[in-house]
């Protein structure tokens, strides 16, 4: 299995990390082309997310709805579903990562993320709309296999032309197998790797149950998948959210500070833990805009064959719909997740850690002459005298925890008894003077991803309530995107191979949900980004080619104010019911 993972981390690094240098740092081309298509749009729309946000509250609200169009879900249900899959892991870990190696700054740059993903998304669904496969009337509301199906292989397509059908089949291959791994594989181990951690659970219980949990909803298909979600995303926002939101409100007086904070590190970063020195604006904004592309899923594709699914004949009221997502995703749930860590101060705060010498949490960095952090290879040794390091000059290999150097060793868990000695680094033990080997020491160590969310409200929230609340969460999230992913995976078999490869799809993602939970899957995980990383490229393409139609579309649409018609209809058959009540 060596072979795979370096395969794997060599793809990963080509498609994530291989762009465009700008002085000592790399600008992604995945990156580039993601904010290049929204900037794009935005330009080419006249700013639909400002002009068009209200109008988009008001169709989710559910004023305009017609159960009579075509579709299987609301248009409330099919924001929620793609919700339940944006909104995630991301949520808790992204931002926390963020804010570790980009510093409190990195959040501004989320923000810009999500402004100009309001555009693709907006784009995105309604394409989906427009070209999506209606097979008639839904009559019977049990349906597993759906009657829409819609999404970026319809759109590339039908849109383009058959001479892009090659694309659009590329696309379905990659986003089904993503629908494998990351939307769903990934999503189960961090269940079970967190219910393990906090209770002793053992993953394969874990397992069982959650794959129980997402068969019985996804056997139902997007009729059952839309009624879960319309439950399940907002209540999940809500625990989370109002937790995060008690938080900020306790600690007001340090709200202004800490947006202070943020625009000043966007600009000025000084401060990141693992990844900011002086001036090192560009780390900040990678940072911030990588997390904030895998936050709220803008440009991926997969949102638009949930939103494809909504009960409407006008594909612009499913797209003001869709471009509250990133806003609700990112600008609400992700500043939440930050403010909280920002204003408890632990995203920077040393905590006394047990530092496991052979973790995938450790590896290896040094100081540049400016200053900066970076990684460096691996040493064979590194000698420690009084608990410090013995070298610690410009290139000088350092032991990190979570990418930020350790400053000082104890062999105690009380941090009383200073370490002297030399750790092997390839046995992955300590040598003390003395002969003494051990497998850890304790040092004072910063934390990140979702242990770091989890440490801020255990910090801000009385008792044991605020690992409970991140743990309740992390479910939640986890089951949430499973069954969401579900959907797109299954409308790219169905793409590719028909309705009669829909339920054969549902079992395998089930099982593979099962043995997610069970094994490892740090190579899965890489995997699941070399696909995402692949698959957005012919969903850009096809939305800067087609963006003429949506303009088109939008112009249609807001000359026309179909929603006033609805509107009217609802007023007659209310007076009518009115009339009938009335006494004779």
């Amino acid at each position: 299995m060596e072979w795979f993972s370096r395969t794997v981390d060599t793809l990963n690094t080509f498609i994530w990390e291989k762009g465009i240098p700008v002085g000592d740092e790399v600008i992604p081309f995945v990156v580039i082309a993601l904010i290049g298509t929204g900037i794009f749009l935005t330009l080419r729309f006249g700013f639909v997310q400002l002009r068009y946000f209200r109008h988009g509250v008001a169709v989710t609200s559910g004023k305009y709805d017609d159960p009579d169009d075509p579709g299987d879900v609301s248009h409330f249900q099919a924001l929620t579903t793609a919700l339940s899959a944006t909104v995630g892991i991301g949520n808790i870990a992204g931002v926390a990562i963020a804010i570790h190696w980009g510093g409190p700054g990195a959040l501004f740059w989320m923000w810009v993320t999500a402004f100009f993903g309001m555009a693709i998304k907006y784009a995105e669904v309604v394409l989906a709309q427009h070209y999506r496969q209606v097979e008639g009337p839904d009559r019977d509301p049990t349906k597993w296999e759906g009657t829409v199906s819609g999404g970026p292989m319809y759109y590339i397509e039908r849109g383009l032309g058959p001479r892009w059908k090659w694309m659009a089949v590329f696309f379905a291959i990659m986003l089904g197998s993503t629908a494998f791994l990351t939307g769903n594989a990934v999503q189960a181990n961090t269940v079970s790797d967190s219910l393990h951690s906090a209770f002793g659970v053992p993953p394969w219980v874990t397992g069982l149950i959650t794959a129980s949990i997402v068969f019985a909803v996804t056997v139902g298909g997007i009729t059952r998948i839309g009624r879960v979600t319309a439950i399940l995303a907002p209540a999940m926002a809500a625990i989370y959210g109002l937790s995060a939101l008690y938080v900020v409100i306790v600690n007001y007086s340090q709200i202004l500070p800490s947006f202070q904070l943020i625009f000043t590190e966007a600009f000025n970063p000084t401060a990141g833990v693992a990844g900011t020195g002086v001036g090192a604006i560009l780390v900040t904004m990678m940072w911030g805009v990588k997390r904030g592309l895998f936050s709220n899923e803008a440009g991926q594709g997969s949102a638009p064959i949930a939103h494809a699914a909504a009960k409407t004949d006008e594909p612009v009221s499913e797209g003001v719909v869709a471009l509250l997502e990133p806003f609700i995703d990112t600008i609400v749930i992700c500043t939440l997740t930050a403010l909280t860590i920002i204003i408890t101060g632990v995203w920077n705060e040393r905590m006394p850690t047990e530092l496991v010498l052979t973790s995938g949490d450790v590896s290896y960095v040094t100081f540049r002459e400016d200053d900066r952090l970076i990684f460096t290879q691996r040493p064979s040794e590194l000698r420690i005298v009084g608990g410090e390091h013995a070298e610690t000059g410009v290139g000088a290999p350092l032991f990190a925890w979570h990418e930020a150097p350790v400053e000082r060793f104890f062999v105690d868990e009380e941090m009383t008894r200073p370490f002297t000695g030399v750790i092997d680094v390839q046995a992955g033990v300590a040598i003390g003077e003395d002969g003494q080997r051990y497998t850890s020491l304790w040092g004072e160590a910063v934390e990140s991803g979702a242990p770091l969310t989890m440490l801020a409200f255990q910090k801000a929230l009385p008792g044991e309530w605020g690992s409970h609340i991140v743990l309740i969460g992390v479910i939640l999230f986890g089951i949430s995107t499973a069954i969401s992913w579900s959907y797109y995976g299954d409308r790219c078999a169905n793409y590719l191979l028909g309705a009669r490869a829909v339920l054969p799809y549902r079992m395998i993602y089930v099982v593979m949900h099962f043995i997610g939970a069970v094994l490892p899957l740090a190579s899965i995980w890489a995997l699941g980004d070399v696909f995402l990383g692949v698959v957005i490229l012919p969903n850009l393409i096809a939305l800067i080619l087609l963006a003429p139609k949506v303009h088109e579309l939008t112009k249609s649409y807001f000359e026309r104010k179909p929603w006033l018609k609805s509107v009217e209809a609802r007023q007659r058959q209310l007076a009518a019911q009115a009339a009938g009540k009335q006494p004779r």
